[in-house]
């Protein structure tokens, strides 16, 4: 019998109230029920400066950049919320991949990453989704392809935190269904 697979959630946000934490607290547990052990932290648990070489070079890796990339390389896939600020990524997510980059070794390499969005706009941040995906793939990641994301996010989620959008529910399931489905064909492979 092998060891569960472990999957890294996080979101892109720090607002306490994000839309895209709401959205892949639901994507999390439809990732547990796929079969997989979920751990999902919040990145404002590892506060980092903006990437500066010069302050690399000067003081090394921050402790913080250190730690998510202990977590990243612990982990067999990630689950990432990206949330859009003017049609990109966020400067929190781009910022805290930037940084984990630095290490010695690459934590991205052969990963399986699956991307989620949610927005309060009609579009669901497929913008910041795709260059999210984008991004990942030039790290390294095997990203599962899909475009699951939450349009009018403001609007589909009840008193409790519960999703009300059936369809994008359904989206959400199938693409935890392919993201533990793809990580254990690589892990049985690799």
């Amino acid at each position: 019998m092998c060891a569960a697979l472990k999957i890294l959630a996080f979101s892109g946000s720090a607002r306490r109230e994000s839309l895209n934490r709401k959205f892949l607290a639901v994507a999390v547990q439809a990732v547990r029920d796929a079969g997989a052990d979920v751990t999902l932290i919040d990145l404002k648990d590892y506060a980092l400066p903006l990437y500066d070489g010069d302050l690399e070079e000067a003081a090394g890796l921050p402790a913080a950049a250190t730690k998510l990339i202990e977590l990243i390389s612990a982990h067999d896939a990630l689950l990432i919320a990206s949330p859009e600020y003017n049609s990109m990524l966020t400067p929190l997510l781009k910022n805290t991949l930037d940084w984990c980059t630095r290490g010695d070794g690459d934590p991205f390499a052969g990963k399986v990453a699956a991307v989620i969005s949610a927005s309060p706009g009609a579009l669901g941040g497929i913008r910041s989704l795709k260059l999210a995906q984008q991004l990942l793939l030039h790290l390294g990641c095997q990203v599962v392809p899909g475009n699951t994301m939450l349009p009018h996010a403001h609007k589909a989620f009840d008193a409790s935190g519960q999703l009300t959008e059936a369809r994008t529910l359904k989206s959400l399931h199938a693409l935890a269904a392919a993201l533990v489905e793809t990580t254990r064909k690589l892990r049985a492979t690799g």
